[in-house]
């Protein structure tokens, strides 16, 4: 095993580490050089993942023995993940863009102000909101919920307003800002999540956002997943039927 790293080292086993790095999903240059982007995609990693006693990693930025085993070995499986505070922001270290960390504020302040349905399924004034006069109530209002949040955005809206989860996740995936399921790619706050449900036709697709990815459990915030907006947790390795990630970028 490659002897411990920091910053300010270089050589061939800071070449080992940058291309582990890249190949679980953090890309950086594989230049030999322990600087100040190849630390922070260190921190990342290590916000993120577990060691071989399946603990969570100790965020310090140096490639120990831990980080190591930990690149070098398949992410070992959370029976329990770890519960979080839904309402408060994901650490900046741990990525998203601006638009996408506007967008899930927007979605944290619904979801501690208690929106959800009132009256019925599918019903009620924050349902009305989100569903903007483009389907009526009793209808999905995941992706309204998720368009109503980036339509928040103070730089105007970045796509345009959709109660289709699958239309939704087209259209970002014709500007490049998709990526689908399988593909190399850890989503990071403020992305999009979506998946196939029960109809090919895509009446019954879901969408939601994510709020931030650690110890290989992906922890969302959801609209239409249940009667009120409110967080989720799925083990990475075992979601069923997902279609893929989006980050909207910018701006």
């Amino acid at each position: 095993m490659a002897r411990g790293l920091a910053l300010g080292d270089s050589g061939p086993e800071v070449r080992r580490l940058q291309e582990l790095l890249t190949q679980r999903g953090y890309p950086l240059a594989v230049d030999g050089d322990f600087g100040e982007v190849t630390r922070a995609a260190v921190v990342t990693y290590q916000a993120q993942n577990l060691d071989s006693n399946g603990e969570p990693l100790v965020v310090d930025g140096q490639a120990g023995p831990d980080t190591w085993w930990s690149l070098t070995h398949l992410r070992p499986f959370l029976l329990h993940p770890p519960a979080i505070d839904f309402t408060v922001m994901p650490l900046p270290e741990l990525g998203g863009s601006a638009r996408g960390r506007h967008a899930l504020e927007a979605a944290l302040g619904e979801l501690k102000a208690g929106a959800g349905e009132e009256g019925g399924p599918g019903a009620g004034p924050w349902i009305r909101k989100y569903l903007h006069d483009l389907a009526p109530e009793g209808s999905p209002w995941c992706a309204g919920f998720v368009s109503w949040c980036f339509w928040q955005d103070p730089g105007g809206p970045p796509f345009p307003y959709t109660v289709s989860a699958r239309k939704l996740f087209g259209e970002l995936g014709q500007r490049g800002w998709a990526h689908l399921s399988g593909e190399p790619y850890t989503p990071q706050p403020g992305d999009l999540v979506v998946w196939a449900r029960v109809d090919a036709d895509g009446r019954e697709d879901h969408v939601g956002l994510v709020h931030h990815v650690a110890y290989g459990v992906l922890y969302t915030v959801e609209g239409s997943n249940g009667p009120r907006v409110q967080g989720f947790t799925y083990v990475l390795n075992r979601m069923d039927r997902l279609l893929g990630y989006a980050q909207v970028p910018g701006p």
